[in-house]
This record gives structure tokens, C-alpha cells and sequence, in this order.
């Protein structure tokens, strides 16, 4: 017998020597101005972009090693005011947002506040206008400053595009981050708003916006550093991403197989079902898990489902089972956030999101770092 996913089917075929191996990669120091103040959900933001915006203030630290004091929320207030969070538009698991977000022409008009004239920079590449320059992607970028070295390739997929999300939101995180601003500091913040934008109204804006989304966020995840952030950040970046039968990996959401108890199949669906976003999440961090939910529960030290689940510490891995004292009928595996909450993969028919750790079923964790 064999899992696909995260329940048992039977296979003709017993795949023998596969060890229940745990393969630690080299200890990764924490990141001094990494936010780890990590939230599932703000009211207003799209889940996806609010993923953007998190995962861009988590690299930032590699990106730009001298800044301090990058956050998601000051991404998001940037963002409120550019575009309203992509509102309106189509984003995609993989961060592209359709149709694209181009601001009106520079001519110098007075639209949008405009009143000096900019020359096309990019013969409509990323505004569409070969005779005139537009600000383009959530976070109004020109195509001058985009192409002049601000361009990042925030979802690592080798193209660096200003109408996708991650790419956006890392490039605005360096941007505002200048060189080696401490965003903690409310006269540094005030001047790297001012420098994205040259107006004393745009940065009383944005400050106001990133007070409220600081207070806003909900699901928080415990502050963590090192191997466990990196594996949260890793799973909270596939929010969104589709559940499938049997999909994903360690390399990332792949199409799945049939069938589900249910009778669902993910053969079309490209996604992640629960381990393989865990073996995703933990790959990062350089941790080789089993494929299966009951195999994934036999590494790292148990943690007792009878211990609760205040037990549990940020990566841990958390399970459920038909039978909670019985390791082999575990059907059920997600990584916890900390504080009652976690990260999973749920069921077919749903996405990759953030909750309360269940209470049914709850058979324990595992702890890997």
C-alpha cells in the first residue's frame, strides 16, 4: 500500500529501499530586517497580492543587505494608493495580473497630476504606446526606471515583469529601501514615500494606510527566524495555488493523478495537495520529507497530539487522523503558523490557505527544525 495525496489507495507495486530520509542543508542565518509579522488575510487585499507583498519584504534582506525595517505593510500601502491592490483585474497563482494596470499617458496634460511631459522610453513594450510613456503594473512603475535597474524577478521564474506581482512588489520593496534606508525609522520611511512619489500629500497617504494594515492583519504568525521562516514563507507564497490530488513536490505545484475518496481527480489541476506543499515548503529550508502524510509523520521528533496544540512552534509539521492515536491512518498533514494557526493544502475543490489548526482529528506534529 502506498498514499497518493494524503489518503491511502492500494497500488500493484511496493516501492521498496525509499527511506523516510531527513537531509538538513547548510544552517541559514535569520534575517536581520526579514517582516515576520506574516498574516493570511487583510481585509481589501486580494489574497494573492497580500502574498506578493510578503514574500517581497522576506527577500528583501538579499536584495538589499543594508536596509532595515522592510515590511509587508509598507509595501501595501504603496500599492493602495497605486492601483488599489490590482482592483479589478485577474492574478494569477503564478503572480501575473491581467488585464495589465497602465496608468494614463505623460504628456504632461494634468491627468493623473501629471504636468511634465515624459518621453517614451520602451516603444510600447510594457505600455502598449510606442509614442508615448505610461506608469504600468500595481506598483506604477515607468518603463525608464523599470528597465534603468530596478527590474527583480520577485517569483523566481528567470523574467523580470512589472505587471506581475512578486516582480513588482520586490522591486518596489528595493526601491523604497534606497541605499540602506532603516525603515523603522519614521523620517526614513517618510523619505523613501517621497522618493517613490515627490508629494508631501502621496506620503501622508501612504503613511496612513501602512498604520492601518499593521493593525489590520489577522491569522498572525508567530515571529520566527532562520529555517522556519524560511519554510513559512515558502508555503504562505502558494496561497491561492489549487488543491490537487496528488500534486506537487519539492520543485513546486505539478499536475496530479486520480482519484481522491471523493472520486476527485487533479490529473488537470496543477497545484498541491497536503505533502506536497509540505515537501515544497520544506525543501527550502533544505529538508527532504517522504511524499506521504503517514510517512512525513515518522520524521523529526513527535510532538503528542495530547500535548495541544499550544504545543506546537512555528514549522512544525501538524496531523490528523481517522484514528488520532494510530500513526497509520494519518490522512491529513499542514505546517503550523504558531498560535493555533497553520498553512495547508485542505481538500479538492479548494486552495492553499491559512486557519485554525483543526481540532478534529488532530493527532500531533512533528518537529524538523
Amino acid at each position: 500500500m502506498r498514499k497518493l495525496g494524503c489518503t491511502t489507495v492500494v497500488l500493484g507495486l511496493l516501492l521498496l529501499g525509499v527511506p523516510l530520509a531527513l537531509v538538513l542543508g547548510a544552517p541559514r542565518r535569520p534575517a536581520a530586517s526579514a517582516d515576520m509579522s506574516m498574516v493570511s488575510s487583510v481585509s481589501g487585499i486580494p489574497p494573492r497580492m497580500l502574498t506578493a507583498y510578503q514574500s517581497a519584504a522576506a527577500q528583501t534582506p538579499r536584495e538589499a543587505p543594508r536596509c532595515r525595517g522592510m515590511r509587508w505593510a509598507v509595501l501595501a500601502g504603496i500599492a493602495e494608493i497605486e492601483s488599489h491592490h490590482a482592483a479589478g483585474h485577474r492574478i494569477s497563482a503564478t503572480g501575473d495580473i491581467s488585464p495589465h494596470i497602465i496608468g494614463p499617458r505623460l504628456d504632461g496634460s494634468g491627468v493623473g497630476e501629471n504636468t511634465t511631459p515624459v518621453a517614451d522610453s520602451d516603444g510600447g513594450r510594457w505600455d502598449d504606446d510606442p509614442h508615448g510613456e505610461h506608469a504600468v503594473g500595481p506598483f506604477q512603475f515607468l518603463p525608464s526606471t523599470w528597465t534603468g535597474g530596478a527590474a527583480r524577478d520577485g517569483n523566481h521564474d528567470g523574467v523580470k515583469d512589472p505587471h506581475n506581482a512578486d516582480d513588482a512588489a520586490l522591486a518596489a520593496a528595493v526601491y523604497l529601501c534606497g541605499n540602506g534606508r532603516n525603515l523603522t525609522d519614521p523620517a526614513q520611511l517618510r523619505a523613501a514615500i517621497y522618493a517613490y512619489n515627490h508629494s508631501d500629500s502621496y506620503v501622508q497617504e501612504v503613511t496612513d494606510w501602512i498604520k492601518r494594515y499593521t493593525q489590520l492583519g489577522t491569522a498572525t504568525a508567530s515571529p520566527t527566524t532562520g529555517s522556519a521562516a524560511a519554510v513559512l514563507r515558502a508555503a504562505l507564497s502558494q496561497t491561492g495555488v489549487p488543491y490537487s490530488w496528488g500534486g506537487g513536490g519539492p520543485d513546486g505545484p505539478s499536475y496530479g493523478g486520480c482519484c481522491s475518496p471523493a472520486g476527485r481527480s487533479g490529473a488537470a489541476i496543477r497545484g498541491f495537495d497536503c505533502s506536497g506543499l509540505t515537501q515544497y515548503a520544506f525543501a527550502r529550508a533544505g529538508i527532504v520529507l517522504p511524499r506521504t502524510a503517514d510517512a512525513q509523520a515518522g520524521a523529526g521528533r513527535r510532538i503528542p497530539a495530547d500535548a495541544g496544540v499550544s504545543a506546537l512552534r512555528p514549522g512544525d509539521l501538524v496531523f490528523f487522523a481517522y484514528d488520532p492515536g494510530n500513526d497509520a491512518t494519518i490522512y491529513h498533514v499542514g505546517i503550523s503558523l504558531g498560535s493555533g494557526q497553520m498553512v495547508n493544502a485542505p481538500r479538492p475543490g479548494a486552495e492553499v490557505r491559512s486557519e485554525a489548526v483543526w481540532t478534529h482529528g488532530y493527532a500531533g506534529g512533528a518537529r524538523l527544525l
